[in-house]
């Protein structure tokens, strides 16, 4: 691990100074149009990961031969292998320090893998394919998140994580579209079906992207090449006045040391359980075609119908993750979302009108922003220890995502069209989400209060636990 404070101290005298904010506006801008690749990188990651329920919608199931909970198995499995790498991803991202190598690497082997899911002739096929995707993919979305806390202030995380996770937004949206063109005009095309073109071209296209993305993204503040020694310098240090000084003795923390202290720590496991319930409450999104068709609607149609909500998402991302860094808040905007989207459930469970069902659909898609300012609010909780917040990251996400095991069974075709019980079970996670993340609310509020109490009354600064000025966002 590289000491940043040497870093900055070994810096030439000769370095031209320009005015600080003049300096940080221009370091932004080129950062941000650098990261600006992980939007596409994240729409390509998602596409690739739900492609399979457009495909479901043409034949992708009879063709396989899949019946039962076979298709249900068929998702839930990448889960599996999501889950078993996250945490080593992030760890080898925070020993080995490149994430412009390791990110696109992940993504040219699960590029791959979907080029190959559409070479599948059966279930046992499809299946393999589906665990190796999620292995592949397991390191990319906390490995970007990581990336994004090495660079940015914790005021300025969540909204450059939506930034990102437009590529959700995108891929929901616009992918629906893109699919509806390839499964409308590739049927019989060299002989394959229509969504077997799917996987080929989206997966070809993926690791295209890949190769590119090689030679833009970033590594870390003290290793990027691109960066020049002044711009480095005040990257270093904005970020150490964001944190109130950094601790040395956190800073030079192994890998190994990150990954005792995540696990011995209660609120990262809090956070993990949370996250299971709240993406059992959000697993719908890969159902979301299959919702649309009970409209009753064609395929093309159907697919073009799943594009507006994602759109109107989208939008409220943006709204609720800015205004949640502008007031460095996070609890209290992550309940907005899960208040639209329960309303969204609860009229989908009354109504079969196709109005109301479809108006449903746009209450219930923007969730995905409470999931994005609940990552911005893991990040902020553990910035000050960055071995340590590398495996938060991860162990969230990845124990989370167990959530989506178990949601890939809330929604069998038995419970279809109206789908009331699978509605019944998203509220009541969501509820329980809501519950947990309030109590670590009340938490953090409350150690909040405490450090500003030890700040008033100590006598000695040493004593302090926390340096002065730290608080914790809620």
């Amino acid at each position: 691990m590289v000491d940043t404070k040497s870093t900055v101290d070994d810096f030439p005298t000769e370095i031209p100074c320009h005015p600080r904010d003049e300096l940080e506006r221009r370091i932004l801008r080129k950062l941000d149009l650098r990261m600006s690749i992980l939007l596409v990188l994240n729409t390509m990651n998602l596409i690739d990961r739900t492609n399979i329920s457009n495909a479901r919608l043409q034949g992708f199931e009879k063709d396989l031969h899949l019946h039962g909970p076979q298709y249900a198995t068929t998702l839930s499995i990448l889960f599996v292998g999501y889950i078993i790498m996250q945490v080593p991803g992030n760890m080898f991202l925070h020993w080995l320090e490149r994430p412009s190598v390791i990110i696109p690497s992940c993504m040219l082997a699960w590029g791959t893998i979907s080029v190959l899911t559409g070479i599948t002739t059966n279930y046992t096929g499809v299946l393999v394919a589906r665990f190796f995707l999620g292995f592949a993919e397991a390191p990319f979305l906390p490995g970007i998140v990581f990336l994004i806390s090495k660079w940015y202030k914790r005021d300025e995380v969540a909204l450059r994580i939506t930034l990102v996770a437009c590529g959700f937004f995108l891929s929901s949206a616009f992918g629906s579209l893109f699919a509806a063109a390839i499964l409308n005009g590739m049927e019989d095309k060299l002989g394959q079906a229509a969504w077997r073109w799917l996987f080929y071209i989206e997966g070809g296209i993926t690791i295209v992207v890949a190769i590119c993305a090689i030679f833009i993204l970033p590594d870390f503040p003290h290793n990027t090449m691109w960066i020049t020694p002044e711009e480095r310098a005040l990257i270093i240090s904005r970020l150490a006045e964001d944190d109130c000084g950094k601790d040395d003795e956190l800073e030079k923390q192994t890998t190994m040391q990150g990954l005792r202290d995540a696990v011995c720590d209660w609120k990262v496991w809090w956070f993990s359980v949370a996250a299971m319930f709240q993406i059992v409450g959000q697993s719908f999104f890969a159902y979301f075609p299959t919702l649309c068709a009970t409209l009753g609607y064609d395929t093309t149609v159907t697919l073009l119908l799943c594009a507006p909500p994602w759109v109107f998402a989208g939008i409220v991302a943006f709204a609720l993750t800015w205004y949640s860094d502008k007031k460095r808040r996070r609890y209290k905007y992550f309940v907005v979302s899960n208040a639209l989207c329960a309303l969204g459930f609860v009229i989908s469970v009354f109504t079969m009108n196709k109005a109301a069902r479809y108006i449903s659909l746009f209450l219930m898609a923007p969730v995905i922003s409470g999931y994005l300012v609940l990552l911005g609010w893991v990040n902020n909780t553990f910035a000050r220890e960055p071995a340590k917040l590398a495996v938060a990251i991860a162990m969230t996400n990845s124990l989370g995502q167990t959530g989506s095991i178990i949601g890939s069974y809330v929604w069998p075709s038995s419970w279809g069209p109206t789908y009331r019980y699978s509605y019944a079970v998203c509220i009541a996670t969501l509820g329980v989400s809501t519950g947990m993340f309030g109590c670590m609310y009340l938490h953090l509020r409350r150690l909040n209060e405490q450090i500003e109490r030890d700040e008033r009354d100590v006598k000695d600064i040493k004593e302090l636990r926390e340096p002065i000025g730290f608080r914790y966002l809620v």
